[in-house]
């Protein structure tokens, strides 16, 4: 994860396994090229290290992410990987890799039309850039939090705090098939089943979307905007009888090897 605001290793490991899973799917649409060296940017507490050292095994790999909360929670969990704290934004590695993996953390960072080429330029010739992000902007999810943030008294606090806009499928294609041999982008929508209704899918949303606009609110503001926001979530998302809520959740993803 890469962003400014500090993150909780522990509310975000709360959906391990819902948040482990696309990068699974990721890596298995990777080529079969050998593997010799690998990256995880943006790596989170390693549950996507993890699924990359699954996928090339044997492969010198390697982790990094801004959030020491994160690094730590990583070198527990894998403590023979190197992770450092490091920023997508400005690393520069002194060797190429065969795989950079970047799961659910480009859509942190701005100016996709020079951070895509720039990661592609750290790839060995025959390398595989593999991304997933979040493509749920659009979703009531994220929806409510601008609504919810732009009709109350923070609402100039918390103007302009909202992702980076990301681009298109067949932008992203265009940008890199000059530079690559094989681009191939999807879209899958996950459902999650998340037991406790409106506040479970608030706690999921705390551990990512959500983190900008609590960031930028006090102690005081903070449980009226999670209170507006979570009767909005309650409204647009109908628990099942059981309680469940089935969490629409849609992913970008990218794998685009290196000419």
């Amino acid at each position: 994860m890469t962003t400014q605001h500090d993150w909780s290793a522990d509310q975000y490991v709360r959906f391990e396994e819902e948040r482990t899973r696309p990068a699974r799917d990721l890596l298995a649409a990777v080529p079969q090229t050998a593997i010799r060296s690998a990256v995880d940017i943006g790596c989170g507490p390693g549950n996507s290290t993890e699924a990359l050292m699954a996928r090339a095994p044997g492969a010198a790999v390697r982790g990094f992410d801004t959030s020491a909360d994160m690094i730590e929670a990583a070198r527990k969990r894998l403590p023979h990987v190197d992770f450092e704290i490091a920023d997508v934004a400005t690393w520069n590695p002194p060797e190429p890799f065969d795989l950079i993996l970047a799961n659910a953390v480009l859509q942190w960072l701005p100016d996709h039309g020079t951070l895509f080429p720039k990661l592609i330029g750290k790839l060995m010739q025959g390398g595989h850039l593999a991304v997933q992000m979040p493509d749920n902007l659009d979703e009531p999810t994220h929806r409510l939090m601008r609504e919810v943030a732009a009709d109350g008294p923070w609402a100039g606090k918390l103007k302009g705090v909202e992702r980076t806009e990301r681009f298109d499928p067949r932008r992203y294609y265009a940008m890199l098939s000059p530079l690559c041999s094989r681009v191939d982008v999807w879209r899958t929508t996950y459902f999650h089943p998340l037991r406790g209704g409106a506040d479970a899918v608030v706690e999921w949303l705390k551990g990512t979307g959500l983190r900008p606009f609590l960031a930028a609110l006090n102690e005081d503001e903070r449980p009226a905007f999670l209170t507006r926001y979570r009767d909005a979530i309650a409204q647009a998302y109908p628990a099942l009888d059981d309680g469940t809520v089935l969490l629409p959740f849609p992913r970008l993803f990218i794998v685009a090897t290196r000419k």
